[in-house]
């Protein structure tokens, strides 16, 4: 009866998630309770699962986003990028969507999608009042007096320019189209900025709360998979279908909001060149604001890097890791958690100015060596305060990550995903590409009005169980489950970058959802795409691994 048991409070956990009835934390918790009540699991297993290796990792990665936001690190990223890659309508709108999703990539959707939307807006209302001072010039040619009178007028004041063009120039109906097309475009680059951050932050381990999700219950449901989901192994399947998807998603906004006529959209003739140089000015004054680069930003700087290459050089799989070579039995001890808690640590210690008397250029060489030296005679304030991170630190994630643990924990030891492995048997007729498509589908829509890490939480276990019934690999129904789960595209509420975009108020829900459905599709296309081709290779995926053979027969 212990399935039973257990799959009631899931029931009930996934109800109060969908509704939202109380915060989605809150109801993370109910397992601490309600586990040892009916006998399913002991209190200690069940808070064992809250601050596991998983969500140490998560902790430690959003440690040095909060650092990185701190410093405005990411603006100074986001407006250099924009200002090499140019300013012409289809380069800029390709421009916002490189850096959105390369930035969540390693700080959260959410921060980067709020820091996002307003270059893009500032942008969009300086093209705008120059194409509008540019063409009541065009039109009043030949009044003379009108002319002189339009160029003493400011860009920032349109209003005034309004009145002249009211009282000379009758509306003509290209301007009502122009108006049109500009509002189209408003459309395309803000809803770019949601999108990018979703498909971005599927790029990296740490980006988004999904992929966590699955890194844990890998842990979870088999203990001994050889670290088969680490930084490296996730970054080399899910960047390249990263890069797939901004490319179509691009293409897909182009078509549908700026039409694909190249001339326009790639810039020509002088009117174009006058928006360009306005969009060009409001960034390099955007960047002018930022100052040279200070200390504190480099640091941080070298801080994040340090880090992505402690990464992704742990445990590289073609070669050996520093985990093994500096340290004995160390792919045994160490995981991806323990360099993202070093770094973090390292930001509390690290000074924000420059010390007085210690040479700039060691402290390049060698930063471990010069954080000791700096420490004894100074006491400047350090790089991350820890107010600052209580402040931005996404509690709730942590504790909804930890609920979702507990609740694969428990369904393993109480048998309820073998009981379910057992009734999905009759799948096993169908091909595995086509239930890790449907299964991509299935999610993609359910993520639309619940939590992404909610979905994750609830569908992965069952993936598990299906895949060991069936024997296929458990990543070849996992791994497409949990991008899907960050494709919530369609409706303002599905993600929180979403509901940003559409706080602005330029969309509406329908534009949303139109190109939304389309997105859907790309991904899920791109996700069985990725599965098939270089995911299996990968991941190994055609042969029914012995680790999750170990565990049902346990």
């Amino acid at each position: 009866m212990q399935e039973a048991k257990c799959a009631y409070i899931i029931i009930i956990m996934a109800v109060y998630w969908c509704t939202e009835v109380i915060p989605l934390a809150v109801t993370s918790l109910m397992p601490v309770v309600f586990f040892p009540l009916l006998g399913v699991q002991s209190s200690k297993s069940v808070c064992l699962q809250y601050l596991n290796d998983t969500n140490m990792l998560f902790v430690g990665g959003l440690i040095v986003a909060i650092s990185v936001e701190q410093w405005n690190l990411h603006k100074r990223i986001a407006l250099r990028v924009l200002l090499i890659l140019g300013v012409k309508p289809a380069l800029l709108m390709l421009g916002f969507m490189i850096v959105t999703a390369f930035l969540s990539m390693w700080i959260s959707n959410t921060a980067t999608t709020a820091m996002m939307v307003p270059i893009v807006q500032a942008v969009l209302e300086q093209m705008d009042n120059t194409e509008y001072d540019v063409t009541m010039m065009e039109q009043a040619t030949g009044q003379t007096n009108t002319v002189i009178e339009l160029q003493e007028k400011n860009v920032s004041d349109p209003t005034s320019v309004q009145v002249i063009s009211n009282g000379q120039v009758p509306d003509d109906p290209r301007s009502s189209e122009e108006k049109k097309m500009k509002k189209r475009i408003c459309k395309g680059m803000t809803l770019c900025v949601c999108y990018a951050a979703s498909i971005g932050g599927t790029a990296t381990l740490t980006g988004t709360g999904p992929n966590m999700v699955l890194k844990g219950q890998m842990n979870q449901l088999y203990p001994n998979n050889n670290d088969v989901v680490n930084f490296a192994s996730w970054f080399g399947f899910a960047f390249p279908n990263m890069i797939l998807m901004l490319v179509l998603a691009w293409l897909w906004l182009q078509c549908s909001f700026m039409g694909l006529n190249f001339k326009k959209s790639w810039g020509c003739g002088t009117e174009r060149t006058a928006k360009e140089k306005a969009a060009y000015n409001v960034l390099k004054a955007e960047m002018k604001k930022l100052g040279p680069i200070s200390y504190a930003e480099f640091n941080v700087l070298i801080m994040f890097v340090l880090l992505v290459l402690l990464w992704f050089s742990r445990h590289p799989g073609f070669v050996k890791g520093w985990a093994n070579r500096l340290f004995p039995d160390g792919e045994k001890y160490i995981t991806d958690s323990a360099p993202a808690v070093f770094i973090a640590l390292l930001l509390f210690i690290l000074p924000a100015t420059k010390p007085k008397f210690i040479g700039w250029n060691s402290s390049l060489s060698d930063p471990e060596q010069t954080e000791e030296d700096i420490k004894k005679p100074f006491l400047p304030a350090p790089l991350l305060d820890w107010n600052v991170v209580q402040r931005k630190m996404p509690w709730s994630i942590v504790l909804l990550l930890g609920g979702g643990f507990a609740l694969a924990d428990a369904s393993a030891n109480s048998g309820l995903s073998a009981w379910l492995g057992h009734q999905m048997t009759p799948l096993g007729s169908i091909p595995p590409w086509a239930i890790a498509t449907v299964l991509s589908l299935i999610i993609a829509v359910f993520t639309e009005c619940t939590s992404n890490v909610a979905t994750a939480t609830l569908f992965l276990p069952v993936f598990s169980s299906m895949a060991a019934s069936v024997k296929i690999h458990p990543l070849y129904v996992m791994l497409p489950g949990t991008l899907s789960a960050s494709f919530a595209f369609m409706l303002p509420v599905a993600t929180p970058p979403n509901a940003i975009v559409f706080s602005y108020g330029h969309i509406r829900v329908l534009d949303m959802v139109r190109s939304g459905i389309v997105m859907n599709i790309i991904g899920v296309f791109c996700v069985t795409l990725a599965i098939n081709t270089w995911g299996r290779p990968m991941f190994d995926l055609d042969t029914f691994p012995t680790w999750a053979n170990s565990t049902t027969n346990q």
